[in-house]
């Protein structure tokens, strides 16, 4: 969920998108799919808004402008990626084009079973860890020299943090007085400092649990590869704090084996996105609030520590 911070139009294009509109364009565009149920999925994302299509399909519908392009990159790339990784990413059916108002290509994607992945339907939380960070490098192993390289698409994921720096200096001004800024401030900095040099890999962009699905406990699909792309793949260790704590967190890092200046540049991402929804929560919604404080303060001691 790629959310554009102070993105009002990614919330004007979710109010004018419902199932009639989806039912009105698989009529239009994909006759044979007419006659199935048209259902909204329990957990849905911000990028997109996805229905059930029947029992085997679904419909994913971007939001805003920005979040547009991803449609075809999903197309173009999914169908490579998915027979080199170890489980189930969507499967590609077919891409719808602008009609019935509405102003966006979209998709028509296999449906995946599993759950989202919280806490309470995972089975052993470190190994689950072990599962995720295996997914990380398999993509990585992907040969990445036609990729979609990081940029304006990806969010900039899989680009030096830099592109934030001022986003993120606003919210520690925003935030002074709220919590340690200047402690923030440093690990910002370290993030910045620490330069990728290593060469592009593919990577998701948004490894996080509503993209994670589980079955049985374990690790089933990951979704949503809307900010995918090929670059540095710190941004994808973020849930080492969003998520993984303790025993979870040591077996992701484990797993990973990424060097020091790659957690500095993901703990840049972690606090990055923390801030900014901080800033944004603070005055009203307290338990948003509390855990963009919980994961800000698991990134401070983990820098802590790093030093």
């Amino acid at each position: 969920m790629a959310q554009l911070p102070g993105d009002h139009a990614a919330r004007d294009g979710r109010a004018g998108i419902d199932a009639a509109l989806v039912r009105r364009l698989i009529a239009a565009q994909f006759p044979r799919w007419s006659g199935l149920p048209v259902t909204p999925v329990e957990v849905d994302g911000w990028d997109n808004r996805t229905y059930r299509l029947g029992d085997e399909l679904t419909v994913r519908l971007p939001t805003a402008e920005g979040y547009a392009p991803a449609v075809a990159k999903e197309n173009r790339w999914l169908p490579e990626l998915a027979p080199r990784l170890p489980v189930p990413v969507p499967p590609v059916v077919a891409r719808g084009v602008p009609g019935e108002g509405y102003p966006f290509d979209w998709s028509v994607r296999g449906w995946l079973d599993g759950e989202v992945a919280s806490p309470e339907r995972i089975g052993d939380l470190a190994r689950f860890a072990v599962s995720v960070g295996e997914f990380l490098l398999a993509l990585q192993r992907v040969d990445a020299t036609d990729g979609p390289r990081a940029g304006a698409h990806s969010f900039y994921r899989g680009a030096p943090p830099a592109h934030y720096d001022e986003e993120t200096r606003r919210a520690l001004a925003t935030l002074e007085g709220h919590l340690d800024t200047a402690s923030a401030a440093a690990v910002w900095d370290a993030a910045l400092d620490a330069t990728w040099r290593g060469e592009p890999v593919w990577f998701h962009g948004d490894i996080a649990r509503n993209n994670l699905l589980v079955r049985d406990g374990r690790l089933a699909a990951v979704i949503d590869f809307g900010t995918s792309g090929v670059g540095d793949p710190a941004c994808d260790l973020v849930i080492s704090w969003t998520m993984f704590a303790d025993e979870s967190r040591e077996a992701f890092r484990r797993t990973v084996a990424q060097d020091e200046a790659t957690w500095a540049r993901a703990r840049g991402w972690a606090l990055w996105k923390a801030l900014i929804c901080l800033a944004r929560d603070i005055g009203t919604d307290p338990a948003q609030a509390a855990d963009h404080r919980r994961v800000i303060g698991e990134v401070l001691a983990d820098h802590a520590r790093s030093a």
